[in-house]
């Protein structure tokens, strides 16, 4: 029944980011990821491997249970609305928001010390997902595509305040264990993602009746044989009646 509506790749690519993700929190598990390696680790060489390997390590089960159902709802929206550029978006928006998260560095915003920290976790890759549906949909300005930019802020609309530290609104004793660098970086990917690929893919469809200087015969001809037949309708009326009649020659124009 579904064979036809929904993409084999929006099954397939989800499930295929899930297995590495969880694949990637065994051999943790087993040792071996250790001491930061594979995270992101900012402005040193040695965390530039963690712009590729980061997004599949998580801290703990709730980290990695966190980050998968989201992922997973993303991705596909991802590939079942977007695929001409659903590859692309993914990968730039992986490698990306590494690479932002790897440049930012890493102070300590309230007093200015340097902190050495490692990231880890597939949430900026979240953040990337979130933003270009929400703002894809918006640039395009398509019905289909505004309903799931208007999915992902019903469920996904309190990410916002994940981009900002929690410092900000908890009195911590140390320094919050959740990046929001690394959620921040995904925003702003994903919203540059969105507007670049904005002319690519589905559009809004316009009605060749919308265009200016629109003419056709057949309507002209509907309308000369509905004002021949109805001339009591083109005496004065009110405003209802008047649209009742343009909803009639809309439903003629349809046949």
């Amino acid at each position: 029944m579904f064979k036809n509506v929904i993409s084999k790749r929006a099954i397939i690519y989800p499930l295929l980011m899930l297995s590495a993700m969880w694949f990637g929190y065994f051999l943790q598990m087993q040792g071996f990821f250790g001491s930061c390696f594979g995270a992101i680790i900012p402005l040193l060489p040695e965390g530039l491997l963690g712009v590729v390997t980061s997004p599949l390590l998580h801290g703990n089960i709730d980290h990695i249970i966190g980050n998968s159902i989201p992922i997973a709802a993303l991705m596909f929206l991802l590939y079942q609305f977007y695929p001409l550029v659903a590859n692309k978006v993914f990968v730039i928006g992986w490698l990306a928001t590494g690479l932002l998260v790897w440049l930012l560095p890493p102070i300590d915003i309230f007093t200015g010390d340097y902190m050495y920290t490692c990231t880890i976790g597939a949430s900026g890759v979240v953040y990337v997902l979130a933003f270009f549906l929400f703002f894809s949909g918006v640039f395009k300005w398509n019905t289909k595509l505004l309903t799931i930019s208007m999915l992902v802020v019903l469920y996904y609309g309190s990410l916002v305040w994940g981009m900002l530290p929690e410092e900000l609104f908890y009195n911590m004793s140390e320094p919050s264990k959740i990046s929001w660098q690394a959620h921040l970086s995904g925003a702003v990917v994903g919203s540059i993602i969105a507007f670049a690929f904005k002319n690519v893919g589905e559009k809004k469809k316009k009605f060749i009746w919308e265009f200016p200087n629109y003419y056709s015969e057949k309507d002209d001809k509907l309308w000369q044989e509905y004002k021949e037949n109805h001339p009591e309708d083109f005496m004065e009326l009110p405003y209802k009646k008047r649209d009742d009649i343009w909803d009639h020659l809309d439903e003629l124009r349809k046949r």
